[in-house]
């Protein structure tokens, strides 16, 4: 939930947004970001990856500016999308053994 509040609450940092923040441009960021607050992981990674991949050369570095997201995330995104997705990918959005470890391993046994 803290990653989803933190999306809603970035601000793009490119030039259009903070010199002119009604403009099309500007609106467009936004709703980019409000998009992207409502997806898993994931899903942010993915759509960032079509994003930079229909934006062509700069695309990565604008996203990162626009999303927050890191270039290697975006880049990992493209690539995804680029590569298509395997039938046991469609339930798991991180790869097996990623992310924090299991409370249970913590835990000592008495």
């Amino acid at each position: 939930m803290a990653d989803t509040q933190k999306l809603i609450d970035h601000r793009c940092t490119c030039s259009t947004c903070r010199n002119h923040p009604r403009s099309d441009v500007a609106k467009e960021h936004r709703a980019i970001n409000r998009v992207l607050a409502k997806l898993d992981e994931k899903g942010r990674r993915r759509l960032a990856g079509l994003l930079a991949l229909q934006g062509g050369r700069g695309s990565i570095e604008e996203l990162s500016m626009i999303t927050g997201l890191s270039r290697p995330t975006i880049r990992k995104g493209r690539d995804e999308v680029e590569r298509g997705e395997a039938k046991a990918e469609h339930t798991r959005v991180r790869t097996v053994g990623a992310g924090c470890p299991r409370i249970e391993k913590n835990i000592p046994a008495y």
